[in-house]
């Protein structure tokens, strides 16, 4: 399946997000419009959750068995779903978010392994530890104090 119009310029943005740890400024933005958009998400607002749980795991240094170059589409993903000039604008009625849906179709579909890895992952932790793991806390401020766990 072909890469969607406009995404490859969120890739090297991605890159640096991460490398800079900006992960979480950026789950919160998701959370909030995921909120005020669900109901325009239809089924795809699961796949934004596990997006989401993904790399909040990630940043928690909970589950590492991802490649890089997948966690830099995931990203890269989310930031597109936050854009809003990208291919088609969101403030657009009806039509702005179709974009959006198409790329977060396109990233579930192209890393499926990786997705069903993390799923299969997910399964295995005690519901508990999973409540903990993707709760995000108030702010982004207290989830870079909890920063990372070293590996």
């Amino acid at each position: 399946m072909k890469t969607p119009w406009n995404f490859a310029r969120f890739l090297p943005l991605a890159g640096r997000l991460i490398s800079r740890g900006r992960l979480p400024t950026l789950l919160f933005a998701v959370a909030s419009k995921g909120a005020s958009q669900g109901f325009r998400l239809g089924k795809l607002k699961d796949d934004l959750r596990l997006l989401q749980a993904l790399c909040l795991a990630y940043w928690r240094g909970e589950y590492r068995a991802i490649s890089p170059k997948a966690l830099v589409s995931v990203v890269a993903g989310l930031m597109y779903f936050l854009s809003p000039l990208d291919a088609v604008p969101d403030f657009i009625p009806m039509f702005g978010m179709l974009d959006d849906i198409a790329v977060l179709a396109w990233l579930m579909k192209t890393l499926d392994d990786e997705l069903t890895a993390f799923r299969l992952w997910r399964n295995r932790q005690h519901p508990e530890k999973l409540v903990s793991l993707e709760r995000l806390p108030d702010s982004p401020e207290q989830l870079l104090l909890q920063g990372p766990k070293k590996t």
